[in-house]
C-alpha cells in the first residue's frame, strides 16, 4: 500500500502527499492513533469518504453466540467482538451550504503526517468546492498518552481567495453504519447498532452521550467540550438526541480569516458503575484535559515521547524504509500497550476491528519482550490484567479436566473466544508463553514486589497445568500428548518441542519461585511435594529428535509425514488454510509460520549452533508463513545460522507487513505482533541477544546492506546502549551502577562514561537454505519508495 508515489521515506514520520481513496481503509490503519486504552482509526476528520469506521476503547465488546455443526463439550459458548464505540473525531463542514466532501469539488492539495516524535496526526488540504469557492482546511489530532481517557482535535478553516459562509458541525455520533463482512475469518464479525441510549445532552460547548451494550451490558461514555476562536460574529448552537451530540459553528469568512475549533473528547466505561457514576468520571477526566488545554496536551505528549525515544529508538543505517518502518513500529506498539493497564493488549491493538479485537499469544511472545526492555511498565499492566483473568482460567481447566489454569487462546475479557477446537482448547503453550513473560519482566527489571504478588500466582497456575496434562511413560520421560504448538497447520500432535520445551522452562521458573517466596506458596497450597513433581516433569520432558536426519522434530514423527505438494500449489493458493481443508494440511509436512525455529529463539539454551543450522535448513523449505509472525523469528535464526542477506529479507518482510499491506488486510488494523517482530529481528537477530539469566548476551553481525545498527535498552534499572558496526560492537552505560554483558559469550563489564568496544566474528559459512515455491522473502535489491 505504501509503495504508491504518495508516501515517502522519513525518518521520523509517515507523509501521505496526497490523497489515495483506493488505499483509505488501509492509511486509517496505519494512521491510527492511540495510548492502549481510546483508539482512533485515521479516519478523515468529516467521517465521509471513509473504509472502516473506528473508535475503540480497550476491553468493551459485544457478546455473540458461537455457531457449531454439532454441539460438543467444552465448546465455548459465545464469542467476544470489539465494538465501534463513539466517535468523537467528527467534524463535519460545509462551505456555501456545500458539504467539504473530497470526492466531489477539486482537491488542490491533502497531506497527511503521522510524527512519530510528537505523537500527532496532521493534515492539510486544499479544495475548491463545486461552486467554486475555495478554503484551506488544516487539523491535529492527538489520542493523550498522560490522560488516558483523552483525546482531541483543532480543527481550522482558512478562506483562500474571496468571503466565504462557512458551517463547522462537531459530533458524539454511536451506532455508525459499519460495512459489510469481507469473507476472510480472520476479520471481524460485524455488529449492528450494539449500543443502546441511556442518556445524551447537550450544553454550552459541550455534548455527551451514555450507552449500554446490548448483550455483555458493558456502561459508555463520551463527553467532548470545544473552544472556539473566530471572527465576529461566530455563533454556535447545539443539540442531542439518542445516537448523537452536535455541536453547530456558523461564521462567514474574509480571506485571511480562520475559523479555529480545539475539541477535547473524553472517554469512560465500566462493567459495574452506575449511570451517574460514568457520567462524573467523563466530565472530570475531561475537565482535567480543559484545564491544560490544547497547547498542554500537545506539550504533554512531546515530552511523553521524549522520554520514550530516549530510551527504546533502534537506529538502522543503510536502509531508510527499514529505519522508517522500525521507528513506525516502535511508536505503534507503544500505542498498544502504554496506558492499557490491567487490559489485554490485542492483536490488532486499537487500530482496527480485526481478529474481533482478541488478545492471543502474540502479546507474551512478540509484544511483551520489546516493552520489557522499553516501557516494562506496560508489561506489569499487562501481566496483571493475566492474573485478573484468572478464575476463568481455572474455570475452563477444570471443564477440561485439569488441574491449574488453561488460558485462553483467543479473549478479550479472559473468556475463551474461539470456536476452532483444535487452537481453543488444544493450544496450551499460551500457558508458558505467560510464564515466559513473567520470568523474563523479574529478570530484566528485578522487580520483587511484582513477582511476589503477580507473578508466583501466574507461575505455579500455569505449572500446575502442565503436571496434570503430561504424563511421565515406562521409560520415565514426561509427554504432553494432543497439543496444538505455534504452527496451527500441525494440530492436535504430541510433544510438540516448542510446548515442551517452553513448559519445561515453565515447571522449573514455578518451582525456583515458590522457594523465593514460601508464604506465597502456602498460601496457594504449594507444598514440597508438589514443586519436587514440577522438577521431575520438567527434566525428564521429552524432545522429539530424528537422528536418522540429525534434527529436532516439531512434534513426534513429523518427519515421517508426506511433504507437501509445493510444487503444484499455485501463489494464488495461499494461505492454504483458505483454500485447502485442514485435515489435509495436517497430514503433511507443511509450517504455517515458525514453530520448531521459534522453540530455537525462545529456548536457545537447548540447540547448540550445528543443530540450529541443520534445523533450519530443516524446516525452511515447510515453512510457508501464511502468518504474519513468521517472519520476523525466521529473521533470527537466519542471523544467527550465517544467512545474513535472508535474515535482512525476513527483517524487512516483518517491517513492512502493514506498510506495504504484505498480508493484504492491514485495512482492518495493524499486525502489533509482527511490528514488535521487528525489533526482536534487529536486536536478538543482528544483535544477537539473548538473556542469560538476568546477563544480557550479545552476538552480533550486521548484513552486507546495514553499516550501523544502534539499540538502547533498560536492563535492571540501567540504561545500556549498544552500537554494531560491521567491524566492531560498542557498548555504553547512558545510567545506572556498572552492568555486566557477555559478548560472544565472553564477560564484559560496562561502566558508566568508559564504552566498552569489542570485535566482530565472522559469520559461518554454510549453504543458503531453500523456500517453498513462491513462498521466499521479497529481494530488497531495490527500494521501492524515494527518501522525502
Amino acid at each position: 500500500m505504501i509503495t504508491h508515489s504518495s508516501y515517502t521515506v522519513e525518518p521520523w514520520s509517515l507523509c501521505e502527499r496526497s490523497l489515495n481513496l483506493a488505499v483509505l481503509p488501509q492509511s486509517e490503519s496505519v494512521f491510527a492513533l492511540s495510548n492502549g486504552h481510546v483508539g482512533w482509526r485515521g479516519n478523515l476528520d468529516e467521517g465521509e469518504p471513509h473504509g472502516l469506521p473506528g473508535s475503540y476503547l480497550n476491553g468493551v465488546y459485544e457478546l455473540h453466540p458461537l455457531p457449531y455443526a454439532e454441539a460438543g463439550y467444552g465448546y465455548p459458548e459465545s464469542g467476544q467482538t470489539v465494538i465501534n464505540v463513539t466517535n468523537g473525531k467528527v467534524i463535519r463542514l460545509l462551505v456555501d451550504d456545500e458539504p467539504f466532501d473530497l470526492r466531489y469539488g477539486r482537491l488542490v492539495s491533502h497531506e497527511r503526517t503521522l510524527d512519530l516524535r510528537a505523537g500527532v496526526l496532521t493534515r492539510v488540504c486544499e479544495w475548491v468546492s463545486p461552486a467554486g469557492c475555495s478554503v484551506r482546511v488544516r487539523s491535529t489530532r492527538l489520542v493523550s498518552f498522560t490522560q488516558r481517557a483523552i483525546a482531541a482535535v483543532r480543527y481550522e478553516v482558512e478562506t483562500v481567495d474571496s468571503e466565504v459562509r462557512i458551517v463547522i458541525q462537531s459530533e458524539l455520533v454511536a451506532n455508525e453504519q459499519l460495512p459489510g463482512a469481507n469473507g476472510d475469518p480472520r476479520a471481524s464479525v460485524a455488529l449492528e447498532s450494539p449500543l443502546e441510549p441511556e442518556s445524551h445532552f447537550a450544553t454550552g460547548a459541550r455534548l455527551g452521550l451514555v450507552h449500554r451494550t446490548r448483550t455483555s451490558d458493558l456502561r459508555v461514555g463520551a463527553a467532548a467540550d470545544h473552544v472556539v476562536t473566530g471572527p465576529r460574529p461566530t455563533t454556535t448552537s447545539r443539540e442531542s438526541r439518542e445516537d448523537v451530540a452536535r455541536l453547530t459553528l456558523a461564521s462567514t469568512l474574509a480571506p485571511g480569516d480562520t475559523l479555529r475549533l480545539d475539541k477535547v473528547v473524553a472517554y469512560g466505561w465500566s462493567s459495574t458503575r452506575s449511570l451517574p457514576a460514568v457520567s462524573d468520571q467523563v466530565d472530570a477526566a475531561l475537565a482535567a484535559a480543559m484545564n491544560v488545554g490544547w497547547d498542554g496536551l500537545v506539550a504533554e505528549q512531546r515530552t511523553y515521547l521524549d522520554d520514550f525515544w530516549a530510551r527504546s529508538d533502534v537506529e538502522v543505517d543503510g536502509d531508510e524504509e527499514i529505519q522508517q518502518a522500525v521507528r513506525f513500529a516502535l511508536f505503534h506498539v507503544l500505542q498498544a500497550g502504554a496506558r492499557a493497564e490491567q487490559r489485554a493488549i490485542p492483536a490488532k491493538g486499537l487500530t482496527g476491528s480485526g481478529y474481533d479485537g482478541h488478545a492471543f499469544w502474540d502479546t507474551e511472545i512478540f509484544v511483551l519482550p520489546l516493552l520489557t526492555y522499553t516501557s516494562p511498565f506496560a508489561v506489569a499492566e499487562a501481566l496483571r490484567w493475566r492474573q485478573n483473568t484468572l478464575p476463568a482460567a481455572k474455570e475452563r481447566a477444570a471443564q477440561l479436566g485439569f488441574q491449574g489454569a488453561a488460558f485462553p487462546w483467543r479473549t478479550i475479557d479472559g473468556s475463551e473466544g474461539s470456536a476452532y477446537w483444535p487452537a481453543g482448547t488444544a493450544a496450551f503453550h499460551v500457558n508458558a508463553d505467560i510464564a515466559d513473560a513473567v520470568s523474563r519482566y523479574v529478570a530484566v527489571t528485578g522487580d520483587e514486589l511484582f513477582e511476589r504478588d503477580t507473578g508466583v500466582e501466574l507461575l505455579v497456575e500455569t505449572a500446575r497445568l502442565w503436571r496434570s496434562l503430561g504424563h511421565h511413560d515406562h521409560h520415565g520421560a514426561f509427554h504432553l500428548d494432543g497439543v496444538t504448538g505455534p504452527d496451527e497447520y500441525s494440530a492436535v500432535q504430541d510433544d510438540n518441542t516448542y510446548t515442551n520445551l517452553m513448559a519445561r522452562a515453565n515447571l522449573l521458573a514455578a518451582a525456583d519461585a515458590v522457594e523465593r517466596h514460601p508464604q506465597q506458596a502456602a498460601a496457594l497450597g504449594v507444598d514440597d511435594e508438589e514443586s519436587a513433581t514440577w522438577r521431575d516433569a520438567a527434566e525428564a520432558m521429552h524432545v522429539p529428535y530424528n537422528d536418522e536426519l540429525g534434527v529436532h522434530e516439531q512434534s513426534s514423527g513429523f518427519t515421517r509425514h508426506q511433504v507437501w505438494d509445493f510444487a503444484d500449489t499455485r501463489a494464488d493458493q495461499y494461505p492454504l488454510m483458505l483454500h485447502f481443508p485442514y485435515f489435509d494440511i495436517y497430514r503433511k509436512q507443511v509450517v504455517k509460520q515458525a514453530d520448531l525455529v521459534l522453540a530455537m529463539y525462545k529456548c536457545s539454551e537447548y540447540f547448540d549452533e550445528e543443530h540450529t543450522a541443520r534445523n533450519f535448513a530443516y524446516y525452511e523449505p515447510l515453512t510457508v508463513r501464511d502468518s504474519s509472525l513468521s517472519a520476523c523469528c525466521q529473521a533470527v535464526i537466519a542471523a544467527q545460522a550465517g544467512h545474513l542477506a535472508l535474515a535482512y529479507q525476513y527483517v524487512a518482510e516483518a517491517a513492512l507487513m502493514d506498510l506495504d499491506d504484505l498480508e493484504n488486510n492491514t485495512r482492518d488494523g495493524l499486525h502489533i505482533a509482527s511490528l514488535a517482530g521487528t525489533w526482536m529481528a534487529l536486536v536478538a537477530g543482528f544483535g544477537g541477544m539473548r538473556l542469560l539469566g538476568s546477563t544480557p548476551n550479545f552476538s552480533p553481525r550486521l548484513p552486507e546492506r546495514f553499516s550501523r545498527l544502534a539499540f538502547t535498552l533498560e536492563v535492571v534499572g540501567r540504561r545500556l546502549r549498544v552500537e554494531i558496526t560491521g567491524e566492531a560492537a560498542t557498548y555504553t552505560l547512558l545510567s545506572g551502577e556498572p552492568l555486566d554483558v557477555r559478548h560472544y559469550g565472553r564477560p564484559v563489564s560496562v561502566t558508566p562514561g568508559s564504552p566498552e568496544r569489542r570485535g566482530i566474528r565472522p559469520a559461518p559459512v554454510r549453504p543458503a537454505p531453500e523456500q517453498p515455491p513462491h513462498r521466499g522473502p521479497a529481494d530488497r535489491g531495490t527500494v521501492a519508495r524515494t527518501p522525502g
